[in-house]
């Protein structure tokens, strides 16, 4: 255990580092000495799935994990974006939304960062989990949400959404993008008054957001071998059953979550939600069952004879 005394002398002075520097960015938002970025760069489209030359079924944002650093896709993240678009041409889905930046800079863009990448890539996410922990934070949890929801209505604005058309909007999460997702709920109904429906996919959250008025459901997928969502559950108090008043267990009590298992499934690994090596016994990767989950949901709000 003589490793221990030396990892904490240099994580703890980075970790310090970190908490203080994590909510400069949603202050900067909020003193309005800095406005989100709106313009995504060359060869970046707006949404995939479905043109404008046709209305989509619904739009679909997904919220990645700590991994996310610039607006294209994570490794595990694109290839169940990919997985959706190709079995669901019908959607049309986002997936350049920056989670973990209230001004929607991604992390690896950012001159400074670019070197520490080359030296120190774990840094990226380090600075990734603190955001999920400021956007946890009741003092600035407020001014997250907004800045984060702000973003993303923007974002389905420029893709072709129209606001009060009634298309629904379905916010697909995975792991820490579940704060931000449970967050923005309230400004994406303020300003686009959308049918939402959240899916969280291993989802790390403080669970105090209120959900029981905007969204239409919330799905929970997880598994008994994913450990990290576990971990969040124990965690923040919100979650646990005897915090009756929190936003997490009202959602419950007014039969806003539904719980779905994808055991075995594993949140990291060659055996996760997102994983296309291992197969399942019915003969499926977990990718595919994962995406065929996701699918069966999204149906319940685009069928027209479907549940609203």
């Amino acid at each position: 255990m003589t490793w221990f005394p030396l990892v904490a002398l240099v994580l703890g002075p980075v970790l310090l580092v970190e908490a203080l520097l994590a909510r400069y960015e949603v202050m900067l938002y909020t003193a309005g000495w800095r406005s989100p970025g709106a313009d995504l760069p060359p060869g970046v489209p707006y949404a995939r799935g479905a043109g404008p030359d046709r209305p989509p079924a619904a739009y679909l944002v997904y919220l990645d994990g700590i991994g996310k650093r610039r607006f294209t896709d994570t490794r595990d993240g694109g290839q169940l974006v990919k997985a959706l678009i190709a079995a669901a041409p019908d959607l049309r889905v986002l997936g350049q939304v920056q989670p973990y930046s209230p001004l929607a800079a991604p992390l690896a863009d950012r001159p400074v960062w670019v070197r520490i990448r080359r030296h120190a890539g774990l840094l990226l996410f380090l600075h990734n989990v603190m955001q999920i922990f400021v956007a946890a934070d009741r003092r600035y949890r407020p001014l997250y949400n907004r800045a984060v929801g702000a973003q993303i209505a923007g974002q389905l604005r420029r893709a072709g959404y129209r606001p009060d058309s009634g298309v629904p909007v379905v916010l697909l999460s995975y792991s820490g993008g579940a704060q931000v997702a449970t967050g923005a709920v309230a400004e994406l109904h303020a300003q686009l008054g959308a049918p939402l429906l959240l899916i969280t996919l291993g989802g790390f959250h403080n669970g105090a957001n209120d959900l029981t008025r905007a969204p239409l459901h919330l799905h929970q997928l997880t598994s008994a071998h994913d450990r990290i969502e576990r971990v969040g559950a124990w965690l923040f108090p919100q979650r646990w059953p005897l915090l009756r008043g929190s936003g997490w267990n009202r959602a419950r009590r007014a039969g806003k979550i539904t719980v779905h298992r994808l055991d075995p499934a594993t949140h990291l690994g060659r055996r996760s939600y997102i994983s296309p090596h291992t197969r399942r016994p019915d003969g499926r990767s977990h990718l595919e069952h994962t995406t065929d989950t996701v699918l069966a949901l999204v149906r319940t709000v685009t069928a027209a004879d479907g549940p609203p």
